[in-house]
């Protein structure tokens, strides 16, 4: 846009705002966010395994419940039974983790780990129902 194309109405607010006192203040943008501290968070894909287990288990009856935790250090997703009641499980990310055991871990009421890995679809086949033998008549 040129000189040209700024009305005559525009210079006037302009100028009428400078006589108002107005000022022009900067706020900072570099390096803002690097004093609050990241959040562990699940991703989209992440959230989308888990979600699909949760449903399983909603449609047996087992679970009824779940909160989703983002601290700094992990982040977690307890399943519960009844919302009063303490978490039956929770599915864990711990991005410190990642290198050693495994990033994700499944831990039971009692603070037992059940499973732990670096990928999420094999630390929740915890949850996977074994198969029953069914006779036939």
């Amino acid at each position: 846009m040129s000189e040209d194309d700024i009305s005559e109405s525009q210079v006037r607010a302009g100028e009428e705002g400078a006589d108002r006192g107005g000022k022009v203040v900067s706020l900072p943008t570099a390096g803002w966010n690097k004093t609050v501290p990241e959040t562990v968070r699940f991703d989209r894909r992440e959230l989308d395994q888990i979600l699909r287990i949760y449903s399983l288990m909603v449609g047996a009856g087992e679970w009824r419940d779940y909160a989703i935790d983002s601290l700094k250090d992990r982040a977690v997703f307890s399943a519960f039974r009844r919302a009063s009641e303490i978490p039956l499980y929770r599915i864990e990310k711990n991005p410190k983790l990642a290198r050693k055991q495994g990033a994700y871990c499944v831990v039971a009421a009692s603070g037992k780990v059940l499973k732990r890995g670096h990928e999420l679809s094999n630390v929740l086949k915890v949850f996977d129902k074994p198969l029953k033998i069914v006779a036939s008549n």
